[in-house]
């Protein structure tokens, strides 16, 4: 997964590390050691999800050293705490240089561009490919470039160096030796500690994948793998989505192990809400909507049980997780909690990392499930629903605050020829690309969505129907460039939009049937080409 961060963010976390470290050198108790090592095992888990391969190395290796002093006598050895201290010195210095280079790259991104519009581009955003015959690879290159990533070729030993922007390294093994191919990867990652490397062509073999992936990639593509397969990886690599923060409900009445919990869940990416009587549990559930339920097992006037009994009487609640936290160690009783509603037992004294580690890993599995329910599983774009939904919500919010918008029916042109001389699967990747290109292209901010089967449905908060225009003609141009491989060759496609505001009705429904009827006078006109329709109160959207 690669997410969406700031060098503030990352800055907090460095800071919040360096301190509770501090904290324990101050006063060398357990508890201090139990919030280092929790921050710790946050900090490796942000460089993990980030994608951040080098610096996750380190953390890593300083997070395993951290948890094997775990259940140590306390204050530790003058010998250990040295040497927790010189590693978390040198992951120290290495995120700082990180928050360097992101803050230098933020100051160039704060460009406008030419249609007046923020340019945001998620993920990274470009590639070096690394290879003994670079200029073979620059068909691919070209590919990627209409997908709006920046990608140079590059021959070994004449990388140039990396100034405020990170890029993915793409490294070619073919007919590299494994001794040469082990000591480039293992000098790559050296020198470049913060960037992802993805190799390719490289042989099926145990022990050369083995190596690979241990001296420092992140990704092997074995030999053969065609390029658009390649195309396909990089740009998944590439996607990026900002996270918010995980929801915790703590249904406790004791004080004392309610702060024991969230002490454990103390970091920036979790945010915990408490309540001491499970009779206001479907209150805080509406308010604070919380992603995970951690409960007590026995409270006075009702157990933990019953109120899970409660909760899963409403269908809006049936799948969020129940995760018991208690002293009861009846295994009969604990079964008898899971079948009636939970989802995870914990004994207390429980250790505080393993159930941080427990509640991120199953809120990651709601949200995914939750995910799924929402989203087209060929693009990954907002599905039929919930983008109408999500343009609903923009829409709203945009005329509250007086701006335009413009929303964007797009169809790929005769889609209906490329399955029948192709074949679905062949289809099914032009969607794909078309989805990849919309969202490498636009802002983060802007709803991309797939309406049906080759239509698109896109929302651009801030743009009117001309600015639209500019920025959906310069992807559409590019989109046309595109060569996708049938297995006898490539071939090119090109796709139509039209194209509404809302100058003069707020009404997300008003907008799609005027993009839809705009779509129609653009293929009328001769596909391949945008039109744009400004609606009036007096006209007829039929």
């Amino acid at each position: 997964m690669n997410t969406l961060y700031t060098p503030t963010e990352l800055f907090e976390r460095r800071r919040n590390l360096v301190e509770a470290w501090q904290r324990y050198e101050a006063c060398a108790a357990f508890d201090h050691f139990v919030e280092f090592v929790v921050c710790l095992s946050s900090t490796t888990e942000f460089l993990i999800n980030k994608g951040i391969a080098g610096l996750m190395q380190h953390a890593q290796a300083l997070e395993q050293h951290a948890l094997e002093l775990f259940g140590a006598t306390h204050p530790l050895e003058r010998t250990q705490t040295e040497q927790l201290s010189d590693k978390l010195v040198a992951l120290e210095r290495q995120l700082q240089q990180h928050i360097e280079r992101l803050q230098m790259a933020q100051e160039r991104r704060r460009a406008v561009s030419e249609d007046g519009l923020p340019h945001e581009v998620p993920g990274f955003r470009s590639v070096w490919l690394l290879s003994e015959r670079p200029d073979k690879w620059q068909g691919m290159l070209v590919q990627l470039g209409y997908f709006g990533l920046s990608a140079s070729a590059h021959r070994w030993g004449e990388v140039p160096p990396v100034t405020d922007d990170m890029p993915m390294l793409l490294i070619d093994a073919h007919d590299v030796e494994q001794d040469v191919w082990r000591q480039r990867v293992q000098s790559l990652r050296n020198s470049f500690p913060t960037c992802r490397i993805v190799a390719f062509a490289v042989r099926s073999e145990f022990s050369l994948l083995q190596q690979s992936l241990a001296e420092g990639c992140d990704l092997c593509l074995l030999e053969g793998t065609p390029v658009h397969q390649i195309v396909a990886q990089l740009l998944t690599l590439s996607e990026a989505k900002a996270d918010d923060p995980y929801r915790i409900l703590i249904v406790e009445d004791s004080k004392t192990a309610t702060k024991i919990t969230q002490l454990a869940l103390n970091e920036p990416g979790i945010t915990t809400h408490a309540i001491d009587h499970p009779d206001k549990v479907l209150h805080e559930l509406a308010a604070f909507k919380p992603d995970l339920i951690l409960m007590d097992m026995h409270m006075p006037g009702c157990t933990g049980v019953e109120a899970a009994r409660v909760i899963r009487q409403h269908n809006q609640y049936l799948s969020i997780p129940i995760l018991y936290l208690s002293s009861e160690t009846d295994v009969a009783l604990q079964i008898e909690a899971l079948r009636l509603g939970g989802d995870l037992f914990l004994t207390k004294p429980f250790n505080p990392v393993f159930l941080n580690a427990i509640v991120k890993s199953t809120v990651e599995r709601y949200r995914a499930l939750r995910w799924s329910m929402f989203r087209d599983s060929l693009t990954g774009l907002h599905n039929h629903t919930s983008t109408k939904s999500a343009l609903e919500s923009t829409m709203q919010t945009m005329h509250k605050q007086q701006r335009p918008m413009s929303v964007i029916m797009i169809d790929i042109d005769r889609f209906k020829q490329v399955n029948d001389q192709y074949g679905h699967p062949v289809g099914d990747q032009v969607i794909r690309s078309m989805a990849w290109m919309l969202r490498r292209r636009l802002r983060k901010s802007d709803i991309v969505g797939r309406y049906g089967g080759e239509e698109f449905l896109v929302g651009l908060p801030g743009a009117d129907a001309e600015q639209a225009k500019q920025v959906l003609d310069r992807i559409r141009e590019d989109f046309g460039q595109l060569q996708h491989p049938n297995g006898h060759g490539v071939f090119q496609v090109t796709f139509s939009g039209g194209i509404a505001d809302n100058r003069e009705s707020v009404h997300v429904e008003d907008l799609i049937k005027a993009a839809d009827a705009a779509l129609y006078e653009a293929k009328r006109a001769g596909r391949n080409q945008l039109q744009c329709h400004v609606l009036t109160r007096d006209a007829s959207l039929v």
